[in-house]
């Protein structure tokens, strides 16, 4: 084992890791990043990786550094305290942007998955409704499972139904879609299909009918 390979090994014993490994698993980080610290390689290193490493050892980073700068290469002043902090800072900086990409592609995945879920929302409250009406289906002993599936999914989406299939509500051309004819707003009609809102945002409206 090489004496940089032996420091890190110290190190990582008194921080109860059992290996190298382990320390890239927990610091996440590649191993090939260890390799680099092990190698003397640390000046090539990016700040955030070098941040997460010395996080994961239980020391601060000017120490991680001056235990690994090859000794026969000149090592630049070591950082002070402001100098730590901004690092710090910027080290923040990136996990936030990085946040907010995460963030974009939630979005993005969110709306993707609603147009694979389009027909599932728009049919299944209605198929839901029949079966319920008609306990000679076999679809009836699978509706609570699906439903209950489809409620913690549309839950923790933010997405509410506009109104239940079956109930009476007032006329709402801005969220109810008449299946045919003409109704007043606020004239009461039934709801046949389910609409959804996404917060404020509208994804899909109700389908109504005009009562007999």
């Amino acid at each position: 084992m090489s004496d940089l390979s032996q420091k890190l090994q110290n190190l990582i014993q008194q921080a109860g890791i059992s290996s190298f490994k382990a320390l890239s698993r927990q610091a996440g980080v590649s191993e090939y990043q260890v390799l680099r610290l092990r190698q003397g390689k640390i000046e090539q290193m990016r700040l955030d990786i070098l941040l997460k490493l010395s996080k994961t050892l239980q020391i601060p980073l000017s120490q991680l550094l001056s235990t690994f700068l090859e000794s026969d290469i000149e090592p630049s002043p070591l950082p002070n305290s402001q100098e730590i902090a901004d690092l710090k800072r910027e080290y923040e900086r990136s996990q936030l942007q990085l946040q907010q990409q995460r963030d974009i592609l939630q979005h993005q995945f969110q709306q993707s998955s609603l147009q694979l879920l389009e027909t599932l929302l728009l049919q299944w409250p209605t198929a839901a409704k029949r079966a319920q009406e008609d306990h000679q289906l076999a679809a009836v002993k699978i509706v609570p499972l699906v439903q209950n599936s489809l409620q913690k999914l549309l839950q923790a989406w933010g997405i509410k139904a506009i109104a239940s299939v079956g109930s009476d509500i007032p006329y709402d051309p801005q969220l109810h879609q008449l299946k045919g004819g003409t109704a007043q707003p606020g004239e009461i009609v039934r709801v046949t299909h389910a609409g959804y809102l996404q917060g404020e945002r509208l994804l899909y409206r109700a389908t109504v009918e005009k009562l007999l």
